[in-house]
């Protein structure tokens, strides 16, 4: 296998304990920060992660011969992921609700509560809210994660589909995909009566099972396997839709996430997903 650091600038002494632990053949920098231990095994993964930890950089084991051709689509939650904000939680301070909305979000996010029941209860809050705050926190708040737009564009130009699939809004989604030219997006609409959040779902919400039947359609869409597909997210409620994908990457994410994702990132950028193929 190959094993990818990336993060830290590596002394030698921590080059050579990579090395002893994964008994790489040989080392080289592919970027700055980004190292690959060629011919590496994983049989000392907590060591790895320990060291790892320590130097504030994440890493990955893949197969030495994996690269980007191997994928088709690219599949990203949005919230805290592809963009660093979670909106429902934004768009309840413009309300004075962000505390109760923000402890809801925490639970579901940590797989503690259904997510079902999660949104319903913190859209609920919402009810006679301006659909004005919903583009306030579009232009004032929404940012994407870092390395967001290096990791697009660069699968974008090696023709990879792009799907957003989220928990959150379409009101968002949408704006998102003619923004960054995503293919594809998925989330739940907000009802709106008289310009105002009448704090109810339109339609079907799209939960776990949702996320990762969305995954399934647009392979079957594309015409191909979901083992050519990345998968990134953050949350509980993404866990379905990550053993779907051949790649599951855990973006900053809740422990239960991070145990079950085959990678995580928790200290670099979504630019760290072109660094595993360079």
């Amino acid at each position: 296998m190959k094993l990818i650091v990336q993060g830290a600038t590596l002394a030698q002494k921590d080059k050579d304990a990579f090395v002893r632990h994964s008994q790489a053949s040989s080392i080289e920098e592919t970027a700055d920060k980004v190292w690959r231990f060629n011919a590496a095994k994983d049989s000392d993964i907590a060591a790895i992660a320990q060291l790892s930890s320590g130097l504030c950089a994440d890493y990955a084991f893949l197969p030495t011969d994996a690269k980007l051709e191997d994928y088709k689509l690219l599949v990203m939650d949005m919230d805290c992921t592809f963009i660093q904000i979670e909106c429902i939680d934004e768009i309840a301070d413009l309300y004075g609700v962000k505390e109760q909305v923000a402890s809801i979000t925490h639970a579901s996010m940590n797989g503690e509560l259904d997510f079902n029941e999660s949104l319903t209860r913190r859209v609920a809050l919402l009810e006679g809210l301006d659909e004005s705050a919903l583009q306030k926190v579009f232009d004032e708040k929404l940012r994407l994660s870092p390395g967001a737009e290096t990791m697009l564009q660069t699968l974008q130009d090696a023709g990879v589909k792009t799907l957003l699939v989220s928990g959150g809004f379409t009101f968002f989604t949408e704006k998102l995909k003619s923004q960054y030219k995503l293919d594809y997006t998925r989330a739940n609409t907000l009802e709106i009566k008289d310009g105002k959040l009448t704090g109810k779902i339109l339609g079907d919400i799209v939960n776990a099972e949702e996320k990762a039947k969305t995954l399934l359609n647009c392979c079957e869409q594309l015409g191909i396997s979901p083992k050519e597909t990345i998968a990134i997210g953050d949350g509980a409620n993404d866990l379905r839709m990550l053993h779907a994908a051949g790649l599951s990457i855990a973006y900053h994410a809740k422990p239960k996430v991070k145990q079950q994702a085959q990678i995580s990132f928790d200290y670099i950028g979504l630019d760290g997903v072109v660094n595993l193929f360079k």
